[in-house]
């Protein structure tokens, strides 16, 4: 089968060997010069292995879940709603004060964290969102008032397994689970991953001195790589991979590592059909599932928080309801991108015929893209996008983040479904931030000056390298030489993946309480419906006129206007306590209504009935995201 060949994948010789390039003796003398010079100058060799000292791996989470609930018997819950692959709890634990209204009444705020294994940092932030709930119900009123009117649902880690992978002796930094994935379409799975050659307890990037790299050493820092620009004048003298070997000799390196599905691509909104990590099918892991099936049978969740590698709250979506650009780790993309076409060359070719996997043309979507349907929604409704911006801004109010950290495109992505198939306002942030390297932005534009160019901003790895720096955050692996066994003389380094994608543990104490105190702020926006007024009149004869306000006090609707168009959320119910034949006339005796703004709006609901005087009649008002409220009416 032919190999397709990029500029900057590795292609085979027979001269020198599977996946190794051809690069004349003299280019690499020239570079080795070059390299030897810009190590000397800039980095020194790294002798200390990277870690992740105060994080909790899953024994430790586990221990700790339980002695909490143990600690706060009346205020914690513990579930496992599901096992994973390697047999492992995927926890949830409720919060909410046991007494007074049944807890599947409340609305209740879902908060998940870790899905991408990486993501450890997350858990932490959901952990201590869990103590800072717990520890402070009896000291501050707004965590009471929350615990005791509703409810928190908390999955903070709902990758356990791929968790795992950053507590183990070498670090590889994978988002995914540990379902076994044929990434690379050859008939064998995971027979190609990351290797740690220089045994330094990472796998780091691998840049290789090549005339026809695409990669060049970025001159604003020599610890980090650009891609070229021609237009600038640029020229590519690298290629770059992840650190190991061409294991099943396709001319490809690592491109089918341990492990297969990033859960948070794997849900049910833009699925990015037949890509990369995204599995075989929406909701196809036991994790994804897990959170699902819960989600699904507790309709009371009026509200979604997702720790993760998203972000509409450090940056609201603009005034179309599309998220902000997703910056992400350039030298992780460009060693990606090595192996990006690896399953078209595989025993099963991603250009085979449409109905098998796709189509030549692109990947289908199903019946997302069916014949004169609606298609679904990708940005927010613009009559909901004004509690976004509001919400962000309280975000960014309470934390102080300006800049966050690495993030992903969103496809797939469970907040994506939170809102656009559950119906309920979902926000989505990292929960920490490159706070220290944020420039200010009226100051950088001022210093441009007219008809500068945003080119001019620093990239993003520049920015978190600079963030590092001033946090004292020793992340970056020097680039020190190393004799690989196809490729020659390569050097090894760059950002570490444990680093790079979790915090120190002295910012997530700073942020933890941060996130929790936005959390309860988040409760308190919730939708809250309450019969606030009632009248009986006696016309005489037995027949009565009874008249009756619902109120929604809280600040969101009882449904997005999204929810409404998605049909995802129940109406709000009023129903008045009689046997249909007593009603005369006037309002139905059972009544709906998509959706009631909030911050005090109220509807009017009017009734002619024929009843006893001294009769008690029960007016009932239910919201699926808003609460119930009941009130006796006395005939009189």
């Amino acid at each position: 089968m032919h190999l397709k060949h990029r500029p900057d994948s590795p292609r085979k010789s027979p001269q020198t060997g599977a996946g190794t390039r051809v690069i004349s003796s003299k280019w690499i003398s020239l570079a080795s010069v070059v390299v030897v010079l810009c190590l000397s100058a800039f980095v020194l060799p790294r002798t200390i292995v990277s870690n992740l000292d105060g994080y909790s791996s899953y024994d430790e989470l586990t221990a700790s879940l339980k002695s909490l609930v143990k600690s706060h018997p009346t205020l914690a819950r513990l579930e496992s709603t599901g096992k994973t692959l390697e047999g492992r709890d995927i926890w949830m634990i409720e919060v909410g004060n046991q007494s007074g209204t049944p807890i599947k009444d409340r609305p209740a705020l879902l908060i998940a964290a870790n899905f991408e294994g990486n993501q450890v940092g997350t858990s932490e932030i959901a952990m201590r969102t869990v103590r800072y709930l717990l520890e402070n119900y009896g000291s501050d009123e707004a965590v009471k008032k929350s615990l005791d009117e509703h409810v928190f649902y908390v999955f903070p880690r709902v990758n356990p397994d791929g968790a795992e992978k950053m507590f183990a002796k070498v670090k590889s930094g994978a988002a995914t689970n540990t379902y076994a994935f044929d990434d690379d379409n050859d008939g064998r799975t995971d027979e190609d991953g990351p290797e740690d050659l220089n045994g330094d307890g990472l796998i780091t990037a691998m840049r290789v001195a090549d005339p026809s790299g695409l990669y060049m050493i970025d001159p604003t820092d020599a610890r980090l790589m650009k891609k070229a620009d021609p237009k600038k004048g640029e020229s590519g003298t690298y290629s770059i991979y992840w650190e190991g070997t061409d294991n099943d000799k396709d001319g490809f390196y690592n491109e089918d590592a341990p492990g297969g599905v990033d859960l948070n691509r794997n849900f049910q909104h833009e699925y990015p059909y037949y890509t990369r990590g995204a599995g075989p099918h929406m909701v196809s892991e036991r994790e994804s599932r897990a959170i699902m099936d819960f989600t699904i049978a507790h309709r009371n969740i009026a509200m979604m928080f997702v720790l993760g590698p998203n972000d509409n709250l450090v940056s609201a979506p603009n005034s179309k309801g599309e998220l902000g650009k997703a910056e992400g780790i350039s030298l992780f993309d460009f060693a990606t991108a090595s192996f990006e076409e690896a399953s078209e060359v595989g025993i099963f070719s991603t250009q085979s015929p449409r109905f098998f996997r796709g189509g030549g043309g692109g990947a289908t979507t199903s019946g997302n893209s069916g014949g004169g349907g609606r298609r679904p929604a990708t940005t927010v409704n613009s009559d909901d996008l004004e509690y976004f911006t509001t919400v962000s801004k309280k975000y960014v109010e309470l934390t102080g983040i300006k800049q966050a950290p690495a993030l992903v495109k969103a496809e797939g992505a469970f907040f994506q479904y939170g809102y656009f198939q559950f119906g309920v306002p979902s926000f989505t942030t990292p929960g920490w931030g490159l706070t220290a390297a944020a420039p200010d932005s009226s100051k950088a534009s001022e210093s441009k000056g007219r008809g500068s160019s945003s080119d001019d901003a620093p990239s993003f790895d520049k920015k978190l390298a600079d963030w590092m720096d001033s946090a004292g955050v020793d992340g970056i692996a020097g680039w020190t030489l190393f004799t690989h066994p196809t490729l020659g003389e390569v050097e090894i380094g760059g950002f570490m993946p444990d680093q790079a994608l979790n915090p120190p543990v002295s910012v997530l104490d700073e942020v933890g309480p941060k996130n929790a105190a936005f959390a309860v702020y988040l409760t308190s926006l919730f939708a809250d419906v309450n019969i606030a007024k009632t009248e009986v009149v006696n016309h005489g004869g037995g027949v009565f006129r009874i008249k009756a306000e619902v109120e929604n006090a809280g600040f969101l609707p009882t449904s997005t206007a999204h929810g409404v168009t998605s049909r995802s959320v129940k109406p709000t119910m009023v129903q008045l306590g009689i046997a249909p034949e007593a009603l005369l006339s006037g309002s139905a005796k059972t009544s709906f209504f998509q959706a009631m703004d909030g911050s005090g709006t109220r509807s009017k609901f009017e009734w002619l009935i024929k009843g006893n005087k001294g009769d008690s009649i029960e007016l009932t008002v239910v919201s699926q995201k808003g609460g119930t409220d009941t009130a006796t009416i006395r005939l009189q």
